[in-house]
C-alpha cells in the first residue's frame, strides 16, 4: 500500500505516490484535464496501479486560510472522485485534504535551483507540487 498525492488544477492534475514505508513522495505523472469524469477515471486507474490506500488532495486556500473559488472546484472534483471510487472497488480508499498554499511556488523554486529550463519546468511543475503536498502530509503524520 502507498499514499497518492494530487495537485488538482483547472488544466492539469499533478500526481505523486509515496514509498511503501510512507517516508518519501515521488512524482508519477501529470494528467491533462479533459473532463471531470474522465479525469477521475484516470486518478482511479493510477490509484489501483499504485495500490493507493489513501489519497491526499491539495486544498488551495487563500492566504487568510479561507476558501477560494478554486477551493470549491477542488472539493467538487474530490466529491466526484469519491463517488466514482465507491463504484470502482476502491470504497476503502479515503481522500484527505492537505493545505497547499505556496506549493507551486516551492515546486518552482526547487526546479529553478536544480537548473531546469523554463519550458521543461512547465511540463513537471504540477507533478512536483503534488510531491510537496504529499511529502508535507507524510512529514506531518509520521509516527516516531
Amino acid at each position: 500500500m502507498r499514499y497518492m498525492g494530487l495537485d488538482i488544477g483547472d488544466k492539469t492534475i499533478g500526481v505523486a505516490v509515496s514509498d511503501p514505508l510512507f517516508i518519501s513522495a515521488n512524482g508519477v505523472t501529470t494528467i491533462e484535464r479533459i473532463g471531470a469524469r474522465k479525469d477521475a477515471d484516470k486518478v482511479i486507474a493510477l490509484a489501483k496501479e499504485h495500490e493507493a490506500g489513501l489519497i491526499v488532495a491539495g486544498l488551495p486556500l487563500m492566504l487568510s486560510g479561507e476558501d477560494s473559488p478554486q477551493t470549491a472546484k477542488v472539493r467538487d472534483f474530490v466529491r466526484l472522485l469519491e463517488n466514482k471510487m465507491r463504484s470502482s472497488g476502491l470504497s476503502g480508499v479515503r481522500v484527505v485534504f492537505q493545505d497547499e498554499r505556496f506549493t507551486t511556488k516551492m515546486a518552482e523554486s526547487v526546479l529553478i535551483e536544480g537548473g531546469m529550463r523554463r519550458d521543461k519546468r512547465k511540463e513537471i511543475i504540477d507533478r512536483q507540487a503534488a510531491v510537496i503536498i504529499l511529502q508535507s502530509y507524510l512529514d506531518a503524520n509520521r509516527k516516531l
